[in-house]
């Protein structure tokens, strides 16, 4: 445990990785540490977290997003000494943007659309084969390259992984599976996303065990095609949100780290609205129960828990207008807002926004809890801290934080930084007050 240990890719016996010419060290693989220590052999273990990549400057022709943190951060540690590198980095979604492409992507897809009616939109991505082009364009820059195949990582998707907007609500999905382009793209997706995502998420004996993993490599071991055992899966997962758990569980050393998924298991029916099912909420609540086993508990979601009390009154507001509590005039209103507003964090589900508060709060109390429970998120392009307030009788004896880190390399449009800024405000927290009891009236 705790090891660093080099290595080499080769390809029919021929070197491909490191590249002869690259210049730096050999890429190395760092096993986990066991429960007395991390890898630089103390009780510390070092995160970096963020979301919401957009494809480098040089691939895309365009700096007006500014600059690259991810791209930024191999910069640093390709100069820094290992005991300062991350133990792990924590991408929280949006890993590739589907829905809003470079330039040079923009070409590759016009040398593949045909103007056939029924076709996808000619700016976005529509199959499997169109969504490796994303990652190869992504993650095929030197430094981020060299990041991924030295720094251990954990992902897990959001909506622009697959769509803007994925499973806002049931209206919204509905309209989507009744254009003639979407099954294909949502299959894409949930492909694409198993083989360059998710399979590097799980421990070498959750690989071991893995029907479809070892169903995938015997399809590939000759000249088979593995792609239709991965498009019947996806279509599994596409028709049932509880047909597939994305969500996964992390030890390194006595830090415990749960990924959540916040997207692909939504329950969308506005009478029941929910971000996880109830087998994906009892999930949750036993891998956060305490035990014993772990210090500090942090817990991965794209989207963030905790958001500025003005927005989160506003979500709260417009899920219960959507739900018809003021009528369906009022509904049809709403609907419209929230997929403008991007109104679709916990706090615009409701009941889950308070099982993950029962959870959070379950983990913090006890003789076993750990010193903190930390949420990370991304998304709103947006970063803060924000220390958890209870109710009376109601504080668990762990600190409990939301800690937001978005965008990695995006823009951050002049609404957004006005919204947030606003949104911690005295005056909007008593708008929202006021948006709130109009929705519970």
């Amino acid at each position: 445990p705790g090891s660093v240990l080099p290595y080499r890719v080769l390809l029919d016996g021929a070197p491909v990785w490191p590249p002869a010419d690259a210049g730096h060290p050999p890429s190395t693989v760092r096993t986990l540490p066991d429960d007395s220590g991390a890898v630089r052999g103390d009780a510390t273990v070092r995160v970096a977290f963020g979301s919401c990549r957009w494809t480098t400057p040089g691939a895309a022709d365009s700096p007006s997003v500014g600059p690259d943190a991810l791209d930024t951060l191999a910069a640093h540690l390709a100069r820094s000494p290992r005991r300062e590198w991350p133990d792990v980095l924590l991408l929280l979604g949006d890993q590739v943007y589907a829905d809003e492409v470079s330039p040079g992507t923009r070409r590759y897809l016009a040398g593949r659309r045909t103007g056939s009616p029924g076709e996808a939109p000619a700016d976005q991505v529509a199959d499997y084969e169109e969504y490796t082009h994303l990652y190869h364009e992504s993650w095929l820059d030197p430094g981020i390259r060299r990041l991924l195949s030295t720094v251990p990582s954990c992902m897990i998707f959001d909506d622009h992984d697959v769509i803007d907007d994925w499973n806002t609500s049931e209206a919204w999905l509905a309209g989507m599976r009744g254009t003639p382009w979407w099954r294909e793209r949502i299959l894409g997706g949930f492909a694409s996303y198993w083989v360059h995502q998710h399979l590097g998420n799980l421990s070498p004996a959750e690989l071991e065990t893995d029907k479809l993993y070892a169903e995938v490599r015997a399809a590939g071991a000759g000249d088979g095609d593995a792609y239709p055992l991965l498009r019947e899966f996806a279509a599994r997962a596409e028709a049932d949100p509880g047909a597939m758990r994305w969500s996964y569980r992390r030890d390194f050393g006595r830090v415990r780290l749960v990924m959540v998924d916040s997207r692909a298991g939504r329950i969308l029916e506005e009478d029941g609205r929910r971000i996880l099912g109830e087998d994906g909420m009892e999930w949750l609540r036993e891998q956060c129960t305490p035990d014993g086993s772990f210090d500090h508990l942090l817990i991965g979601t794209s989207l963030p828990w905790l958001l500025p009390h003005a927005v989160h009154d506003a979500e709260t507001w417009n899920a219960a207008l959507c739900a018809g509590r003021r009528g369906p005039r009022w509904a049809r209103l709403s609907e419209r807002i929230r997929r403008a507003g991007d109104l679709e964090h916990w706090a615009a589900f409701p009941e889950s926004f308070e099982a993950l508060a029962g959870v959070v709060a379950r983990a913090g109390r006890g003789p076993e809890a750990p010193a903190s429970v930390c949420v990370l998120s991304g998304d709103v392009h947006h970063a803060y801290v924000a220390d958890a307030r209870w109710r009376k009788g109601e504080r668990p004896g762990s600190a409990v934080f939301q800690l937001t880190c978005s965008p990695v390399h995006n823009s951050v449009p002049a609404a957004i930084r006005l919204g947030f800024r606003l949104g911690w405000s005295r005056p909007a927290r008593w708008a929202g007050r006021a948006l709130r009891r109009h929705g519970h009236g």
